[in-house]
This record gives C-alpha cells, structure tokens and sequence, in this order.
C-alpha cells in the first residue's frame, strides 16, 4: 500500500509562486513514474505534469510548460511541482498520482490552489 500526501496549496495573487509537495510512503518511490493532476471546479481531472523513475525524463501539458518544474528526491521520498507565473485559470485540486510499471495507481487526497486575478 502507498500513501501519498499532497501539500503546499494555497491562495496566491496572478503572477506569483506556490511550491507543491507530494510525500509518499509504503513503498520505493523509485518504482513509480509520478504525476501531478488538477481538477477545476465543474471540470474533470487533468494531467499537469510527470516525471520518470529517474528523474532524467519529464512532460508537461501545454498549459503549464514553461511556467511548472516537476521535480523528485526519491531518497527523501518527495515530489515536488514548482509552479510560477501562476493565473487564476490555474486555480483547482491538485493532485498527486504515483504509476507503477503494472499494477495499482495511488492518488493523494488533493491540494486546493486559489489564484485571485
């Protein structure tokens, strides 16, 4: 079993930063890819970034690239999303997902993002 715990949301105005945290535990988090999802009011759930086992890989949906860094520290057992130049359109849930190669997928409990205009 794989717990994951998001944290580091918050209310912040157009054009700043907030730090996302994803803290993972009950397995190796070297064994999963790991992504981060967000879910708008009235929206379904939408990717927002990933990262490999590694770390030597990542991928960004087009409307975070360039603003968003996903980053890990599998020794510490940490995923973190870096998010600049936010816009209220960026408000949501944010959620972390951990992706083995086969098997169960974990999702954390989400993170609320509010960014005013």
């Amino acid at each position: 079993q794989v717990q994951l715990v998001e944290s580091g949301g918050g209310l912040v105005q157009a054009g700043g930063s907030l730090r996302l945290s994803c803290a993972v535990s009950g397995r190796t988090l070297s064994s999963y890819v790991m992504k981060w999802y967000r879910q708008a009011p009235g929206k379904g759930r939408e990717f927002v970034a990933q990262i490999n086992r590694s770390a030597t890989s990542t991928y960004y949906d087009d409307s975070v690239r360039g603003r968003f860094t996903i980053s890990r520290d599998n020794a510490k057992n940490m995923v973190y999303l870096q998010m600049n130049s936010l816009k209220p359109e960026d408000t949501a849930v944010y959620y972390c997902n951990a992706s083995p190669v086969s098997g169960t997928i974990y999702w954390g409990q989400g993170t609320q993002v509010t960014v005013s205009s």
